[in-house]
């Protein structure tokens, strides 16, 4: 399987090693898909592809604020935004056996604040943020506490998996 991960970093305060971070999204996925408890739940489970693609806006608080305002209706900035096309669309539409599963929006002014409270470096925030992205791409959601227990418990095994980010 093919991965093809667009990004893009209109934030200006960060210099994001892009590179670094579509390596560490690769990863990821490719972890998740071969967890029997995601892969057998997800948007993938069944398809005909042989490539994946999606996705990473990086930008501002403001932004994301912008973004939730116009299509969620939500009034308030966001850390992270997924649109996730493909799994929540009835008809699942695969070109040339690629499936476009949609787009992350992450704001990094965002990122580094839940860095310093929390203590971790913002490329482990940025990391643990991508990992949740991508199980949103699969069409998981956290709606009840049990769903967001069992999000939040595959973005840490993801992350171990990694090794230090």
């Amino acid at each position: 399987m093919k991965i093809n991960v667009f990004s893009e970093n209109i934030f200006p305060d960060w210099e994001l090693n892009e590179r670094k971070f579509i390596q560490i999204t690769k990863k990821i996925l490719k972890f998740y898909l071969k967890q029997p408890e995601i892969y057998d739940y997800c948007c993938l489970k069944g398809m005909d592809f042989n490539t994946v693609s999606f996705d990473f806006l990086y930008c501002d608080s403001i932004k994301t604020h912008e973004i939730n305002k116009e299509y969620r209706n939500k009034d308030y900035p966001a850390d992270i935004i997924t649109f996730a096309i493909f799994a929540d669309s009835e008809e699942k539409f695969i070109f040339d056996g690629e499936i476009n599963l949609g787009e992350v929006i992450i704001a990094l002014d965002k990122v580094r604040e839940e860095a310093e409270k929390k203590g971790t470096t913002p490329d482990f925030e940025l990391a643990f943020l991508i990992s949740h992205g991508i199980m949103h791409l699969l069409g998981f959601d956290h709606q009840t506490m049990e769903d967001y227990n069992f999000v939040v418990a595959q973005q840490n095994k993801a992350l171990q998996s990694l090794g230090e980010v």
